[in-house]
């Protein structure tokens, strides 16, 4: 999930995407963490924010209850924030925001799906659905990025170049969006920095696309208010 503080018009350049900055993301979390990228020298940021949040693990006892991912998406929770599985946050938590400002409120809802979608069990299925209808419900729009696409598909791990000329990624995409209801055009492959020691231009490139769509739609939500 993300927000974006309304930048001066016309919008900054993306920034250059760090292996660093995506590994942190990649982190397991438990709690609710907003991620700010640097521009240029140290306290200066690109107008925009990650939201980081816990995922909807498939375990009982485990992830983040809907009903928080929900108040999360109008502002009510503040950063630092540590889910409990099994307790929603309530109005007299310390961590409630009872006055939520724009800048505190979800203006993108981008969720992370694994490219081996099939291992998703329907309980999870069921919450993404859920938070899905729940965003299309508060006017967010709606991002899902397909990971580690080329584990999923021989043809790309060969070579990243072939992600759009692949007819098994593509019916992977068609296969999210028919499960998970994301339109095709809304869903964004992307290829994980993981044991890589160096950035690639043609892995960046994917997810600067991503980034951009984020950025766009975030504004779109902005001036649509």
């Amino acid at each position: 999930m993300g927000n974006s503080t309304p930048p001066p018009s016309p919008p900054p350049p993306p920034p250059t995407f760090s292996k660093s900055s995506a590994s942190r993301m990649e982190e397991r979390s438990m709690g609710y963490k907003a991620y700010k990228i640097q521009k240029g020298g140290p306290g200066t940021h690109y107008p925009f924010v990650f939201n980081d949040i816990m995922g909807l693990e498939k375990d009982a006892g485990h992830g983040a209850c809907v009903e928080d991912i929900k108040l999360a998406m109008k502002g009510h929770v503040k950063d630092g924030y540590t889910f409990n599985p099994i307790s929603t946050l309530s109005e007299n938590n310390q961590d409630y925001n009872r006055d939520p400002s724009l800048n505190d409120r979800v203006h993108v809802l981008v969720c992370i799906i694994p490219g081996s979608i099939a291992g998703l069990r329907a309980d999870s299925v069921k919450k993404m659905r859920e938070v899905r209808l729940a965003a299309r419900d508060m006017g967010i729009p709606e991002i899902a990025i397909l990971t580690k696409i080329d584990e999923t598909c021989p043809e790309v791990g060969k070579n990243i170049r072939n992600v759009y000329k692949s007819k098994h990624l593509k019916k992977k995409i068609e296969e999210v969006s028919g499960v998970l209801g994301f339109p095709p055009s809304c869903i964004f492959p992307v290829k994980n920095y993981n044991s890589a020691l160096e950035t690639s231009d043609d892995t960046d490139t994917l997810i600067l696309s991503a980034l951009r769509r984020m950025i766009e739609s975030g504004e779109d939500f902005v001036n649509d208010l």
